[in-house]
């Protein structure tokens, strides 16, 4: 049996205001490519299907005309658990349309094992799908007390339990597989990755996972990564594009399962080209450098975190001036240069007043010098002389 495992789509998603919708179709337009290539049997979606609880029609619409797509009219069977991020209600709510085409739908965690006829592999899958399992959702209290540590021993005692219960329930004969949306100790996480608790309380060991599991697949971490655990393979597939400039150089991909009852998976990535990078451009020689690279088509379909190097503010022309150049300017960070020549230091009460507030100005703004209109302001505030107070009785 072959299966593909993907996670953290997080449909709907924005980079500071800027729409990722067209980027995403584009990734889910690869993967059906993706899935017919490599004759994948099954597809398994590990979390985040969407990036709010209350997500935009149209990423609603994307997601589904994908996943029914992915189905192949029911002939390639797809499974879906909530992230942290999903509604899970509304995640399952077109479960009676979906069941129809061989596409799971799963909200809520449940100790419940789902099995799956996987026609093109003539072959069954047994699955430990657990969707994000917090608290409320679980409808448990794990702890009374409100000390970290005996929550988050709670939390991956319970963890531990539910997947040791279904996977009780596997068999000899069936590809035995279990799917949570989960951070497990040990992972590398990104900046892009909300947390999904409160100071590491929903923590799980990799020791807490099903031994009997052939396979686990995760979501949650958005960098692909292979985890260790004597005797079952668990791996986090990571997002299909970049959601954070933390990400910045890391390459995107796919899971590819090939398992049969009783053996080891076998596991391969096939990479993404959907989406544009995220790149970090830092211009040490200041606005001439970052004028060069844009004469030169640097990055040109790129969202770009701009730092450059400065002695004076950039003013507002110029800042318009660099994001009409390129339209891929996310952040433009002024760094500005401070004087390692000037090793002398006179002293201060000898100084002019207006010297006195330059240097105290370049020492607040990190180098930058004040304008003649911020000088005139302040040289007119010292000499206004204040009225004298009458006498108070």
């Amino acid at each position: 049996m072959r299966i593909l495992h993907t996670a953290d789509w997080h449909l709907g998603r924005t980079l500071e205001g800027r729409s990722r919708l067209l980027e995403q179709a584009q990734f889910l337009d690869e993967l059906s490519q993706i899935v017919i290539d490599e004759k994948a049997d099954a597809v398994i979606m590990a979390g985040d299907a969407f990036d709010t609880v209350n997500p935009p029609a149209a990423a609603e619409q994307l997601f589904y005309e994908s996943i029914s797509r992915l189905s192949d009219k029911g002939r390639r069977p797809v499974i879906v658990i909530a992230g942290n991020h999903d509604n899970p209600e509304r995640l399952q709510a077109a479960s009676p349309l979906a069941d129809t085409q061989g596409i799971h739908l799963i909200g809520y965690p449940s100790s419940g094992i789902l099995t799956v006829d996987v026609p093109a592999a003539d072959q069954s899958m047994m699955m430990a799908a657990l969707a994000y399992p917090s608290e409320a959702r679980l409808k448990e209290v794990l702890s009374d007390s409100h000390d970290e540590i005996l929550l988050r021993n709670s939390y991956d005692e319970r963890i531990r339990d539910l997947f040791a219960y279904m996977a009780e329930q596997f068999r000899d004969d069936t590809v035995n597989l279990a799917m949570s949306h989960i951070y497990v100790a040990g992972g590398s996480s990104t900046d892009s990755e909300r947390p999904i608790e409160v100071g590491g309380a929903y923590t799980v060991a990799a020791s807490s996972l099903p031994e009997k599991a052939q396979y686990v697949a995760l979501g949650h971490l958005h960098r692909p990564q292979t985890l260790k655990r004597a005797g079952t393979m668990a791996r986090y597939s990571g997002s299909p594009l970049a959601y954070s400039f933390s990400e910045s150089g890391y390459a995107k991909s796919v899971s590819i399962v090939d398992i049969v009852p009783g053996g080891q998976a076998q596991v391969s990535e096939v990479l993404l080209s959907s989406g544009k990078p995220l790149v970090k451009w830092r211009a040490q020689e200041g606005l001439q450098q970052v004028h060069q690279w844009l004469d030169d088509g640097k990055d040109q379909n790129a969202w770009i975190d701009l730092e450059v190097h400065l002695k004076d503010t950039l003013s507002l022309e110029e800042i318009h001036r660099l994001r009409n150049s390129h339209p891929g300017f996310v952040h433009i960070r002024p760094v500005f240069e401070k004087s390692i020549n000037d090793q002398s230091r006179e002293s201060r009460a000898n100084l002019p007043i207006d010297e006195l507030f330059a240097k105290f100005y370049e020492q607040q703004t990190g180098g930058a010098q004040p304008d003649q209109e911020t000088m005139k302001l302040f040289l007119d505030m010292i000499h206004d002389e204040p009225e004298e107070e009458e006498d108070k009785e």
